[in-house]
């Protein structure tokens, strides 16, 4: 299948580096990292294939956002690239270092890993009640306490989010609603048929001989820790860093200092340790 052209913001000057949303997501969920890194770096947010507003009417596969993401690089005329990936894509993240083993500078992944595994407890229909009474209300009234109090507290924001703040709230409300409706039935069927294929990179993973970190929230329902964990330590140059209280979307819960970790970390990638808990 022909790659199509991405939709994608561009934001800074400096080594170019390339961040990957998550499903469902959009260019713009990936602001809570752009908006610290473009100081610093070129970055480079696509909506990937069947997101946002880089449309398709055909099915694909996984495979595709790969080629996808190659004919953007080449568009941009970018040679070497760090990779920044949250969930999904963290994962695509991973396939492109294999794929590009001299022209991938790192790899930070979040919420992500090589074998992706969930548990996520089963969804009744009163929490699918409490989210949808969640989700538009707080689209309309951002963050109100009541909000999360009553409805929030028992939707399926609760396995998304550990910290249950307003400020979190207003991350879903600004970002995470859009992300939602902006993510097509096409992309929900490739990524569901990923999962059904049994998608399993760890056997692969010491190809990649690029710096890398790992950020991982302890509290993670959608891609556990222990998935996170075993993928950092399969990595020959891995660093790792564990949030506490916090869950799938951790970087909308501690946003500072998960940027300040990365941060810190792209000043000194070659030090790397082995997967403990730092916060």
């Amino acid at each position: 299948m022909a790659a199509i052209d991405l939709y994608r913001d561009v934001r800074g000057r400096g080594p170019a580096m390339l961040c990957l949303h998550g499903h469902p997501g959009n260019r713009q969920s990936m602001a809570v990292f752009t908006d610290a890194l473009s100081a610093h770096y070129c970055t480079i947010s696509p909506d990937l294939r069947g997101y946002g507003l880089s449309h398709t009417s055909t099915p694909f596969s996984m495979a595709d956002h790969l080629d996808d993401l190659d004919e953007l690089l080449t568009r941009l005329n970018v040679d070497k690239f760090w990779l920044l990936g949250w969930s999904l894509g963290g994962i695509l993240a991973l396939e492109l270092a294999l794929r590009h083993p001299d022209r991938v500078l790192g790899v930070i992944g979040i919420a992500t890993a090589a074998r992706p595994r969930s548990d996520h407890p089963p969804v009744s229909r009163s929490m699918l009640t409490y989210s949808a009474l969640a989700g538009i209300s707080n689209g309309l009234i951002p963050g109100h306490p009541w909000i999360i109090e009553h409805w929030g507290r028992r939707s399926l924001f609760q396995y998304l989010v550990a910290r249950q703040t307003p400020a979190v709230y207003r991350y879903l409300a600004r970002e995470g609603i859009c992300a939602y409706l902006g993510t097509s039935r096409l992309a929900q069927q490739a990524l569901s048929q990923a999962l059904r294929d049994g998608y399993d990179a760890r056997s692969r993973l010491g190809e990649i001989r690029c710096p890398c970190l790992w950020l991982i929230g302890d509290g993670d329902r959608h891609i556990t820790p222990a998935a996170s964990q075993e993928t950092a330590r399969l990595l020959p140059h891995c660093d790792v860093r564990l949030y506490e209280e916090t869950a799938h979307l951790f970087p909308w819960e501690v946003p500072n200092l998960v940027c300040q970790d990365i941060l810190t970390w792209l000043t000194h990638p070659e030090r790397t340790r082995p997967a403990t808990s730092d916060h």
